[in-house]
């Protein structure tokens, strides 16, 4: 199966810049996306053969996430807890027969820092919800983390370090998630490869050069391993400050 994941930054912004030519050409049976920045009645996307979720968030213009497949779920969940308020609708949960689909857009502990305690306050009720999900089925998990993980996953990690997205306390938080029954399929795959970015910032020449960060991710429960046939990413395609992210899995 092909899966894909995309921080679109803006939906109906990125569909003027090409996101259905990608879309159409991918012919991805599961496709999530985030930061699609709308509200329910604001798109009228026609993909056929697709079912659609859709994840909004109260504040206008502001994170949001949807999921099109085109096999219909077991179940769709969004939020951690159905009973909890989850108003910028960061998360989206399908359950299939064999297993979960989580897509997330992870917040941002912002410039100063100044989300960083609440960040990490999400990332340990993430953590605990992502596990007892896979106490049931195996989960594939996608989105925008937020995080670069090593140095390895930016090109200036010496000028970044404890930047937002590159505080230690953000990476040790995705080292808890791989060292307790999950994979990175990227570096799986690639674990030596230091130009895979997946988001670069607008300045002039920025993307040009690559001189980005990989804060987005396809991960995996270990027990998909042998499932696992390919992971890339798909920097030629633009439309957004992000790129799509790919993963060819058995299921």
């Amino acid at each position: 199966m092909k899966l894909v994941s995309w921080n679109v930054n803006g939906l109906r912004a990125c569909i003027r810049k090409g996101f259905l030519d990608y879309f159409n050409n991918i012919e991805a049976d599961i496709f999530a996306v985030q930061e699609i920045k709308l509200q329910e009645g604001q798109i009228d996307l026609d993909l056929e053969g697709y079912e659609q979720y859709w994840n909004y968030a109260e504040k206008k213009g502001y994170a949001g996430t949807a999921v099109f497949t085109k096999q219909q779920p077991l179940n769709v969940t969004y939020g951690m807890d159905e009973e909890a308020s989850h108003p910028e609708g960061r998360i989206i949960t399908l359950e299939f027969e064999d297993y979960y689909f989580v897509t997330v857009y992870t917040p941002n502990a912002q410039r100063t820092l100044a989300r960083l305690p609440l960040r990490l306050e999400w990332e340990d009720q993430f953590y605990h919800y992502i596990q007892k999900l896979d106490e049931q089925k195996p989960v594939i998990l996608c989105g925008d983390m937020n995080v670069a993980h090593k140095p390895i996953d930016l090109k200036n990690d010496k000028s970044n370090k404890g930047n937002s997205g590159f505080t230690i306390e953000e990476r040790e938080k995705m080292t808890r998630l791989l060292n307790h029954g999950f994979i990175d399929t990227l570096r799986y795959f690639y674990p030596d490869r230091d130009d895979l970015f997946t988001w670069w910032s607008y300045m002039k020449t920025v993307r040009e050069r690559n001189i980005g960060w990989r804060i987005d991710y396809f991960i995996v429960s270990e027990r998909m391993q042998d499932q696992l046939n390919d992971a890339q990413i798909h920097s030629d395609v633009m439309g957004s400050d992000h790129c799509p992210i790919y993963l060819d899995i058995d299921l």
